[in-house]
């Protein structure tokens, strides 16, 4: 069973879609029931919760043995959010799941944790906070993949055909003189996310994902095997 974390997101509810496509049972873990029960599929159930408040984690975990997390914060909106959501809320998502044994973690982070001076680490922190949620969970002692998207989107652009993935070890995407960061669809990530719960090469890695037009696609397992810790 499967424990989603920030599953009302883009990025969250590519990846219970592809759960349920997978027919792994789903456990979301929501804020807002009321909200949550028209963007998510029917057969998904619904725990409420706050990840900044650690105690209401351990009873909506339940019996789940993985667990995803793709939050994320709003800055604009709340300039405490990076810390709490970002940070704190990731870490106690770790305790909670390092209690309960959980078997796998998959953390969905962001290309440019690594770097202070990224466009969004000039805003409230944001990757500063992340990169500090990455820690906490390779501390943990819990198998672990860590996911860094490029830019996320929905569609491809106008005029393009989705690209295959491309999957790096941490650090190969930045500012100059890295690899300039590319972009990736949410399903795109979710399906990486999501194939990485059965798949030894993905254990215990952080990868950096972007497409390209002209990439070809390949199996997630080769994805992962290219990739060294």
């Amino acid at each position: 069973r499967a424990f989603v974390a920030g599953a009302t997101g883009g990025t969250g509810r590519a990846i219970v879609q592809r759960l349920v496509a997978e027919k792994i049972p789903v456990r979301a873990l929501v804020r807002d029931t009321s909200r949550a029960v028209w963007l998510l599929p029917l057969n998904v159930e619904l725990v409420k919760g706050d990840v900044y408040q650690f105690s209401t984690l351990q009873q909506a975990l339940g019996d789940c043995n993985i667990v995803l997390v793709a939050t994320g914060s709003r800055p604009a909106l709340d300039p405490f959010g990076p810390f709490n959501i970002d940070y704190q809320g990731t870490a106690n998502l770790v305790e909670v799941a390092r209690r309960a044994g959980v078997k796998r973690f998959v953390l969905v982070s962001s290309i440019g944790a690594d770097e202070p001076f990224f466009p969004l680490n000039l805003l409230f922190g944001v990757l500063f906070w992340k990169k500090r949620g990455e820690e906490a969970l390779q501390r943990s002692g819990l198998q672990y993949t860590i996911v860094r998207p490029g830019g996320l989107t929905d569609t491809p652009r106008q005029g393009q055909v989705p690209g295959g993935i491309i999957m790096e070890g941490p650090g190969a995407f930045g500012l100059p003189p890295k690899r300039t960061p590319g972009s990736i669809l949410r399903s795109q990530v979710a399906d990486v996310c999501v194939d990485s719960l059965v798949l030894s090469e993905a254990a215990n890695k952080v990868v950096e994902v972007i497409t390209a037009a002209d990439e070809p696609n390949r199996p997630v397992r080769d994805l992962f095997a290219g990739v060294y810790l």
